[in-house]
Parts: C-alpha cells; sequence; structure tokens
C-alpha cells in the first residue's frame, strides 16, 4: 500500500498547486458524482455544497472575495485502500485580500475518496479570522463577504 499512498498524496499536493495556480475547476472535476463538500462556520464561505455547480459557484466566490490564494500543504497523511481512502491534510493558506490587506490561516481537510473520485469534503480553519477578514470586506463595500452561503 505505500505507493498507492504516495501517488495520492502526490495528488493531493499536485491538486492544491492547481488551486493555487487559480484552476480549481481540477478539484471539482475530480468529485464523484455523488459527494459532499462541507466547509465549517456559519460565513459567506461556509455551508454544505452537493453538486458540482454550487461547488463552481462557491469557487468562484472564493477567487473573488480572496483572489491569488495561495495554498502551501505542511502534511498529507493517506491510508486506505482505493475503495475507501481518506486524507488529512495541514495546509496554510496565504491571501492577498481584494481590499489590500492580507489573510493568512491554517486550513485542516479531511477527504473521503472512493475508486478516484472525491466523495467526501470536511474543510475546517479558524473561522474566527476568516470571519474578521469577511467582515472587514464587507465594510469596505464587497457585500458578497458577507453573502449567504452558497449550498446546494
Amino acid at each position: 500500500m505505500g505507493i498507492y499512498h504516495r501517488i495520492v498524496a502526490r495528488q493531493v499536493r499536485n491538486a492544491f498547486t492547481q488551486i493555487s495556480a487559480g484552476n480549481w475547476e481540477a478539484m471539482v472535476a475530480g468529485m464523484a458524482p455523488s459527494f459532499t463538500y462541507r466547509f465549517y462556520g456559519d460565513h459567506a464561505l461556509g455551508g454544505e455544497r452537493r453538486t458540482h455547480e454550487a461547488l463552481r459557484r462557491w469557487w468562484e466566490r472564493c477567487f473573488r472575495l480572496l483572489p491569488g490564494t495561495r495554498f502551501e500543504v505542511q502534511d498529507v497523511l493517506v491510508t486506505g485502500w482505493p475503495w475507501d481512502t481518506r486524507v488529512a491534510t495541514a495546509v496554510t493558506v496565504h491571501v492577498n485580500v481584494v481590499d489590500g490587506s492580507t489573510y493568512e490561516n491554517v486550513v485542516h481537510q479531511f477527504l473521503r475518496i472512493k475508486w478516484g473520485k472525491i466523495t467526501e469534503v470536511r474543510t475546517l480553519e479558524d473561522t474566527a479570522v476568516l470571519q474578521r477578514t469577511l467582515d472587514r470586506l464587507a465594510a469596505a463595500g464587497y457585500a458578497e463577504a458577507h453573502a449567504e452561503p452558497i449550498v446546494g
């Protein structure tokens, strides 16, 4: 299983590299036909998505509010078999926010993968740090920073 786990870890790292380059569509394409993508917190980026279209709208919002988001992967832990793989990541996110400020946070993400397709993503980052950034954006006129979560 060592080789399989190394391949999955490399693919996960590559996915973060792709998203950092602005290609979040590759991540959407990696989702299974039936999936759950949960970002914890009661804010504009929070909520649960279960369709590719809702996930695309969510990524579009992320990059409107936090353009140039760059992910620095700290850890990728992989366990399981191809039919039930679990992945845990620790990632630092760096952003030059649209209001001119900077944003940095630590993200922990847990994934479940079945036969190469992601069936579940649970994302948790320091929501207090994120909320302060969203509040600052809303105060600067970026109303979407206080929009209802994208669900669906």
